[in-house]
């Protein structure tokens, strides 16, 4: 069913190419090579690049998929509106439950290493005053502006990036006198005496970590200029953000084979900075990981906010209506931005090794999910699997993205796995109440705002399906 209207508000279609694209990367946090380095170094015995290879390769399959995806479904509900078409609507709301938990969090882990840098400079300060004031801000900049938030996003990932690109040639200036392999050109980063496959698959685990954003850039589908941005964005970031993250990684293991030396190891940015340029760089090196976690605060932030109007937008009732209000004005998802920013005011309280341990659970059961749908849809519904190459792309590429995100799935830590099943757990409970039991099935609406020729109204779109 299909109905049009003009007179409701809609999402803004206002990002480009490259704004989706530094969302993307924001949301990636370049920086956060250096952060866990030591952890990841500590658990694959010295070659933290091979576990970026491996993590980079797992989600280059489960990219496309998203990629395909989105063309077929430009909505911005992701993984949550693809499940919900072509497996079945409550399906698809079990994904998006379990992703929204990754998703919701990603903001408050955010506060929270803001929290951190602020009580390491102020502590005899109330942090919890700089946690309000932190979240109030990032919380009005995605309400009033959704291309406000993208263009200082963009400076930020830009500043991120200069730095990081500052520490690699000061690497290789340190490498040639003599410091740690002595050369850039050493396979030691990939491959030494002592290194197992199971230890570099699990820190593959943690770094995947790093690579949760591109596929938040599908929250963005309704706000593109174009819908082929989207699926061209995907790439583009993943591509980005993976050679940002192995040549950092590069660099810093062919710099320091072992962790011999690092009084930290749970977060080794800043005496990497300090041990290659000196205080005055670590100050710089600093201020752009400051830089990251707050264009990472804005993009996360902007994307869960997108997720959560989506699954409102489904739904039935006065609280669905609520979540699925736009501003009239900025044509923002108001009230869901508003609910992200209250969630992550629980930064006052929350570790981050608490928040951390329930990362990961939804987002790789989402990346499954999607490879799965492709198969559903190209290969079974469409029945696109006549062709060497139909076979190839509609089933053996998403079947290897699933394998891949499983094998990283089950190698999850414990804490990321029991979190995130009582989460699932709630979410059964959820929809037998908002279902009846099952016996009053949810439905599937995706809008999409039509581009408009110069002087013509923009339609609104909607698709119901049961």
């Amino acid at each position: 069913m299909t109905q049009t209207s003009g007179t409701s508000a809609h999402l803004s279609r206002s990002l480009g190419l490259w704004a989706i694209v530094g969302l993307g990367l924001g949301y990636m946090t370049p920086m956060t090579v250096f952060d866990t380095f030591g952890i990841v170094s500590g658990e694959t015995n010295g070659v933290v690049p091979l576990a970026y290879i491996f993590a980079l390769v797992a989600m280059v399959f489960t990219a496309i998929s998203y990629g395909r995806m989105t063309r077929v479904y430009p909505s911005a509900g992701s993984a949550y509106t693809y499940s919900s078409e072509t497996i079945h609507p409550n399906f698809g709301f079990l994904v998006g439950w379990s992703s929204l938990l990754d998703y919701l969090l990603l903001p408050m882990v955010n506060a929270v290493i803001a929290r951190i840098y602020f009580e390491s400079f102020f502590p005899s300060a109330p942090s919890w005053v700089f946690v309000v004031i932190y979240v109030v801000g990032i919380t009005a900049l995605n309400y009033v502006s959704m291309k406000g938030t993208s263009r200082l996003n963009g400076i930020l990932v830009v500043f991120q990036v200069v730095l990081i690109g500052a520490f690699v040639v000061l690497g290789i200036l340190a490498l040639k006198d003599g410091t740690g392999q002595g050369t850039l050109f050493t396979m030691e980063p990939l491959h030494h005496a002592g290194v197992n496959l199971q230890p570099v698959i699990a820190g593959a685990t943690v770094v995947c970590f790093s690579f949760i954003g591109f596929d938040a850039i599908t929250m963005y589908a309704e706000e593109a200029k174009s819908p082929d941005v989207v699926p061209k964005a995907i790439v583009l970031a993943l591509i980005i953000g993976g050679a940002i993250f192995f040549i950092g990684a590069w660099v810093s293991q062919a710099l320091w084979p072992t962790l011999d030396g690092f009084e930290v190891t749970d977060d080794t940015l800043p005496e990497i900075a300090y041990k290659v340029g000196g205080m005055v760089f670590k100050v710089f090196f600093v201020s752009a990981a400051l830089a990251a976690v707050v264009a990472s605060s804005l993009a996360s932030h902007a994307s869960v906010s997108r997720m959560i109007y989506v699954m409102g937008r489904n739904g039935k009732g006065r609280f669905s209506r609520f979540l699925s209000h736009v501003h009239p004005r900025f044509f923002t998802p108001a009230h869901a931005v508003v609910i992200v920013g209250v969630v992550s005011l629980l930064a006052v309280k929350f570790t981050l090794e608490f928040v951390s341990s329930m990362i990961n659970f939804g987002a790789l059961i989402a990346f499954t999910v999607v490879n799965l749908t492709v198969i559903i849809y190209f290969a079974l519904r469409l029945k696109q699997r006549r062709t060497p190459k139909e076979i190839a792309t509609n089933i053996v590429l998403p079947a290897i993205g699933m394998l891949l995100t499983g094998v990283l799935w089950i190698n999850l830590h414990f804490d990321a796995l029991l979190y995130g099943a009582i989460w699932l757990a709630v979410g059964i409970v959820v929809l037998l109440v908002i279902t009846r039991g099952f016996r009053e099935p949810l439905t599937m609406r995706i809008e999409e705002e039509t581009l408009a020729e110069e002087g013509t109204p923009v339609r609104h779109i909607q698709h119901g399906a049961e």
